[in-house]
């Protein structure tokens, strides 16, 4: 039997269940949101203390697995090649999996990974690198993964014998790594340069900005000035941020909270209308909420931003397939048409509305991020593999003899079938868990990691593949990426993991909130 979930924000009348779905906010609407809240429920197993624990120690096993091929071979290299045991420098060859991989260890209590990278780490020298720079990549996975690190030792998530001095050396570096890049705020506005060469503290002169690429580094940098006390770096992203919570000209906004892509360096304006939630855009709206997580007494207005983007994506851009109704994707839009089109990158965003729903009380969120969970697991029940593709449509216009069976069964066509070892569904499985308590997303977190496991090990380690509705995936592309360690690897092992102060909180008591590449950050203000 096929679950079926409450499309919430349809903007016209179709069949659901055999019912036909009510406008949202009334009476009818809201039992029939109770109906399918019901349906869910009778799909979830008891509790399984034993199974749980059997799951996460094969996450367990699977991470030292890749972190054993990765560090025997390629110690203070970026990334591990397991095709052909060779390493790979992408992140400025600072060591991206070492401190990518910190956070998970250490929810994982796995002492003498965490041994081997507080060791490592002090060794970086942050000061150079011969290769362009990431301001965006740098800050969300080497800052946030030694913040994190840092937070979670400082509140003894595992003890470490012997290993104050390089505790302390973790914050010591995030100062040093955040001083090198500031200069990328050296611009008229203050909206950084994202591309920055530290050996001449130069850019490459690009004139405009993303809109991810600048809000994606105000969780990072406010917390550093939190943690040290030195207000500048939050002040930096906070002043870059200013122009993406107050954009300009209103007509690139053009749905409520839902702006363009393109910001111009220079004058701060937005140079386009067009968005989502795809690639390029996501983070921003991510870290919207959850910065209201970190610090509810100083970040409502991210708050207030972050209900305007909801509620307008909910009403405007909730989109459900011709051939599965019952199915809910997010569309993109340019100017005010809309792209019937998605991505993996953009399947974060069921667990962005159950977090949102949860710390606001907002049962319509929690509904909406359900059912946009709901069609991102369809993504990966449908292929071959088991494992969802980079990006997929359902743009009529474009079904053919070549996808039109897929298309009437599935309520999407593969637009590239490539699998790049990403998070993002199993990202949206620990929300939806977290915050239900259903075990039906166990269950499809359970399901993902098997088929992750199967199809993509490989050598020392894992491997993006070419095809996941291949036999076997197609072939390998010889790359594990660095946030096999911080997100896949750390969500797939959550889900099953005993409770704990830096799990996410259905209560409105959340202590930690997660950066967008899964490293847990102490809460600095009053818990929601």
């Amino acid at each position: 039997m096929r679950l079926s979930y409450v499309c919430v924000a349809a903007t016209s009348v179709y069949q659901v269940c055999g019912l036909t779905l009510p406008q949202p906010g009334s009476t009818q609407y809201e039992d029939l949101a109770a109906k399918d809240r019901n349906l869910r429920a009778l799909h979830s197993r008891a509790a399984n203390p034993t199974l749980e624990q059997e799951r996460a120690n094969a996450v367990k096993d699977a991470f030292t697995f890749a972190w054993n091929g990765y560090f025997s071979t390629c110690k203070g290299q970026d990334e591990l090649n397991p095709v052909t045991n060779t390493c790979t420098n992408p992140r400025n060859n600072w060591g991206a999996s070492a401190v990518d991989a910190l956070s998970t260890a250490l929810v994982m209590e796995i002492q003498d990974i965490v041994t081997d990278i507080l060791d490592y780490i002090p060794t970086i020298d942050f000061t150079t690198s011969a290769t362009q720079v990431s301001l965006f990549e740098t800050t969300i996975r080497y800052l946030a993964g030694m913040l994190s690190g840092y937070g979670l030792l400082r509140a003894e998530i595992l003890t470490v014998t012997g290993s104050t001095p390089n505790i302390e050396a973790l914050l010591k570096q995030c100062q040093s790594l955040a001083d090198s890049l500031s200069f990328a705020f050296d611009t008229p506005t203050g909206i950084p340069s994202n591309n920055i060469y530290l050996n001449n503290r130069n850019t490459d002169g690009e004139t405009v900005n993303s809109l991810a690429t600048v809000g994606t580094l105000v969780l990072e940098w406010q917390h550093l000035s939190d943690l040290t006390g030195n207000a500048t770096y939050g002040a930096l992203a906070q002043k870059a941020e200013s122009y993406l919570l107050n954009p300009e000209p209103t007509y690139n906004e053009p749905f409520p909270g839902l702006v363009g892509s393109d910001v111009n360096i220079s004058n701060g304006v937005f140079l386009d209308a067009t968005g989502g939630w795809n690639g390029g855009d996501d983070s921003f709206y991510e870290y919207l909420i959850k910065m209201y997580v970190y610090d509810s007494s100083r970040f409502s207005n991210y708050r207030d931003r972050w209900v305007l983007a909801a509620d307008s994506t909910m009403k405007y851009l909730a989109s459900h397939p011709s051939s599965r109704p019952d199915l809910t994707f997010l569309a993109s839009y340019v100017n005010t048409t809309f792209v019937n089109a998605s991505e993996h990158l953009t399947c974060f965003d069921g667990g962005n509305f159950l977090l949102g729903g949860s710390v606001l009380d907002r049962q319509d969120y929690i509904d909406f991020g359900l059912a946009l969970v709901n069609g991102c697991h369809d993504t990966y029940t449908s292929t071959l593999t088991g494992i969802g593709p980079e990006t997929f449509s359902w743009n009529t216009s474009g079904v053919d003899s070549s996808n039109q069976a897929f298309y009437e069964k599935n309520g999407f066509y593969i637009t590239n079938p490539l699998y790049d070892l990403r998070p993002e569904v199993i990202e949206s499985y620990y929300y939806a868990y977290r915050i239900t308590g259903n075990s039906l997303y166990q269950d499809w977190a359970w399901d993902a990691f098997v088929a992750i496991n199967t199809t993509t090990r490989v050598g020392n380690g894992f491997s993006e593949i070419s095809d996941v509705n291949a036999v076997n995936g197609g072939s390998f592309g010889n790359l594990q990426e660095s946030f096999l360690f911080a997100e896949v690897m750390k969500y797939s092992y959550l889900i099953h993991a005993p409770d704990a102060p830096f799990q996410v909180s259905n209560d409105c008591q959340n202590k930690w909130v997660f950066n967008t590449e899964a490293h847990p950050l102490i809460v600095i203000g009053p818990p929601v």
